[in-house]
């Protein structure tokens, strides 16, 4: 069954007034960039009740979640929604309590903010927060987004550790589960700014069921029904297939050691492109037209 709920995923972004962990302006409108404007006003005209949603911040996966947290506030507030409530869950303790549970129960959308990604698994995984998270995407309309920490966490699997500069020598490359919104991906952040095509390349060789899903910053993409894709935000989103792998030595060589891959496909997504996870096509768009690869 496909989800009803949707996932807008976001590569994260360092510029000035994109809400990372520094740089911050006390006057958010200033701040706001393609990035702000353009995906965090998507988030709210994607939700069911527009501006009227109400919106939970959850800033877990940060280490200055007091900082982060109003930040995204303000954001939402100034781009219209009236709604807009920071949930701290810093303890797993607190991932129980039944308050916290019934909060998410009456949210229209969740916004993660970036950190930590294992933050995030190891202090909701398996509580009835989590639980709750993974019902309302499957059964409501209900929208999950997340930013950085908050878009790698979102699949099943998660990379969580691994160098850019050494990503394609053997166990470089550290993953384990995420929290299990959408299957056969494995979302990368920061992409193409921190060059972290490697890591991709050996999460898909080790699974070429997997589909590898880099997300450059100030770029998102909004999944519907767990499976159409549209590229949003002003940067690039970089697929990685490897499902027609013919050959390589990863099962051959010793840890450490570099990996060998032939014929990986790659895809490179813009503004408003489409994939569809089930029939892996994709369209391009260019202007009012869309050109397909198939």
């Amino acid at each position: 069954m496909n989800p009803k709920g949707k996932l807008i995923v976001i590569g994260g972004a360092v510029d000035k007034g994109s809400f990372t962990e520094k740089n911050f302006d006390k006057q958010v409108e200033k701040n706001l960039n393609f990035f702000e404007t353009g995906i965090l006003k998507r988030i709210i005209t994607e939700s069911k009740l527009k501006e009227d949603s109400q919106i939970e911040i959850i800033t877990t996966a940060s280490k200055i979640p007091k900082e982060v947290g109003p930040e995204y506030a303000k954001a939402f507030q100034y781009l219209g929604a009236k709604h807009v409530s920071v949930m701290d869950i810093e303890k797993r303790e607190q991932a129980l309590d039944p308050a916290i549970v019934e909060r998410l129960a009456k949210a229209d959308i969740v916004m993660f903010t970036g950190g930590d990604q294992l933050r995030l698994t190891s202090i909701l995984g398996g509580t009835p927060f989590h639980d709750l998270l993974l019902k309302k995407y499957r059964t409501e309309d209900f929208i999950y987004a997340g930013t950085s920490a908050g878009a790698a966490a979102a699949s099943y699997s998660m990379i969580y550790q691994g160098s850019s500069n050494e990503a394609l020598l053997k166990g470089e490359v550290k993953i384990t589960s995420g929290l299990g919104l959408i299957d056969d991906v494995v979302f990368d952040t920061h992409f193409v700014q921190r060059g972290r095509i490697g890591r991709l390349f050996q999460a898909v060789v080790g699974n070429p069921k997997t589909l590898g899903i880099g997300l450059g910053e100030d770029t998102g993409l909004l999944i519907t029904n767990g499976k159409s894709m549209e590229a949003i935000g002003s940067g690039l989103v970089i697929l990685v297939d490897g499902r027609n792998i013919k050959d390589t030595n990863i099962t051959q060589v010793e840890m450490g050691s570099p990996i060998s891959i032939k014929n990986m496909v790659v895809h490179v997504m813009s503004h408003h492109d489409h994939y569809n996870l089930e029939t892996h096509e994709m369209t391009i768009f260019v202007g009012h037209a869309v050109h397909s690869n198939e």
